[in-house]
């Protein structure tokens, strides 16, 4: 059965909103008509409609002001603006703003219903998603370590093994690439998943705090200690303890820590009664705990019993073909929480992200896609929405001042030489047609209207 939309018609001339009206009664859908932004405002809180079809110039408030506006209230209604006049600029602009697309008068009917069908869909489609997220939010799965790395996908596949057992795991890696994902996984797919995950970060508490918070303590032990408290050991019992940071461990502590993991029992600061304790240890650390053994500065006695199996996970910069799977997770992700509907990243956006290095590896990229999509008024993420550190990737350049010297320009100058050569070609074969260009070069049209602002193409 055909689904039917309430579509908003905004038009200042009346015979395109009788037109309008008559073609989508036609199709079983129900138009409702404004003739100028400021209409359409009050009938858009009054009947919110499921799509939008807005001329840009209009009397009283423009189109690209309304637009602003209705993004503000209800940023899940697509709106498609409507205009007589094809400067590249505006229809940029528009898609910055939050249009889903644009139209150019006269239109194609045939090409308007499709987009609107596009729009419809894909607002389903979200909406599917989100509630898939909900529905997932508390559960961890082996597919939430997303990888097309062969590398990762061998450490899952052992970290799914590792699972199955009760062994002490160290997790060693450079910071933000992923180690808690790991440990969180281990647990959440062992026997002990019904028990608790308690992690606690040993390089953020000075020695005393540290101890209290492993150990509890008993009422009186310690100036201010007007109650009794259970410790981290006594709390995670039957489930897992995950010490981050554990190279950040005062020798003290690793003395202690090592009775727990060999008697599997200790006792409460300024108490006398053994506590029993049945956890799984996990530690996880950026240091090299086996230099700091030969060093002095950790305990090899410790070492060898958290070290009985060992995993690491890959740097983001060794498996670039993750970059662009968990950049467009993120985009779902932080659009969801904030209450965005970005659809795509630019394509120079995301040649930017697969340029970069990632010494912060995937922590990095998460913070990069989340400031992108708060700074995002669109469905696209376009270059300049990035943090600026990455916006200077574009001014780098790649090649020695010896071959600058023989081809005259950067790499980068000349690859966008041929690729404005490229869009020109593309755009004169198609008689100025934007739609089948960028079907042709494999972009959609929004990041084409993107590269023909860039390069001041009319």
């Amino acid at each position: 059965m055909k689904k039917s939309y309430r579509i908003l018609i905004v038009d200042d001339e009346e015979s395109v909103r009788r037109m309008l009206t008559t073609v989508f009664t036609r199709d079983g859908h129900q138009p409702i008509c404004a003739e100028d932004g400021q209409q359409a405002l009050e009938l858009f809180e009054q009947q919110t409609p499921d799509i939008v079809l807005m001329d840009i110039r209009m009397p009283r408030l423009n189109g690209m002001e309304a637009l602003q506006v209705m993004r503000q209230t209800h940023q899940s209604i697509p709106v498609i603006l409507m205009t007589a006049y094809a400067a590249v600029e505006t229809a940029v602009e528009a898609l910055r703003l939050g249009a889903f697309d644009y139209v150019i008068k006269p239109f194609d009917l045939d090409e308007l219903k499709m987009m609107i069908g596009r729009a419809m869909q894909l607002r389903e489609m979200k909406q599917e998603i989100n509630l898939l997220h909900r529905a997932l939010s508390d559960s961890y799965q082996w597919d939430r370590i997303l990888t097309n790395s062969p590398k990762m996908m061998e450490l899952c596949r052992d970290t799914a093994k590792i699972a199955q057992s009760n062994a002490s795991v160290l997790i060693t890696g450079e910071s933000g690439t992923g180690k808690e994902l790991i440990a969180k996984a281990i647990h959440y797919n062992s026997p002990r998943a019904k028990g608790p995950f308690i992690k606690i970060n040993c390089g953020a508490l000075p020695e005393s705090l540290l101890e209290s918070e492993l150990f509890g303590h008993e009422k009186g032990a310690f100036t201010g200690a007007q109650t009794q408290r259970q410790g981290l050991f006594e709390r995670a019992n039957q489930g897992t303890l995950l010490l981050d940071e554990v190279g950040e461990m005062p020798h003290n502590l690793q003395v202690k820590l090592l009775r727990v993991l060999q008697e599997r029992e200790f006792e409460r600061l300024g108490g006398s009664q053994t506590i029993k304790t049945d956890i799984r240890l996990i530690a996880a650390t950026n240091r090299n705990l086996a230099a700091m053994v030969e060093q002095g500065e950790f305990r090899q006695d410790l070492f060898y019993r958290l070290n009985v199996i060992h995993l690491s996970p890959i740097p983001l910069r060794e498996r670039p073909e993750d970059i662009s799977l968990l950049a467009q997770h993120f985009v779902q992700k932080f659009s969801a929480e904030n209450g965005k509907e970005i659809v795509e990243l630019d394509p120079s956006t995301l040649a930017i992200l697969e340029s970069y290095p990632w010494p912060g590896n995937v922590r990095e990229l998460s913070n990069a896609i989340e400031r992108a999509v708060i700074m995002s008024t669109g469905f696209i993420i376009f270059p300049d929405e990035l943090p600026e550190h990455l916006q200077q990737q574009l001014n780098v350049p790649h090649i020695s001042e010896t071959v600058h010297t023989l081809i005259g320009h950067t790499l980068k100058e000349n690859l966008k030489a041929y690729e404005r050569e490229l869009i020109c070609t593309a755009l004169a074969s198609n008689q100025g047609n934007r739609v089948q260009t960028a079907r042709i070069l494999g972009i959609s049209r929004r990041a084409l209207m993107y590269k023909l602002q860039e390069y001041c193409i009319d």
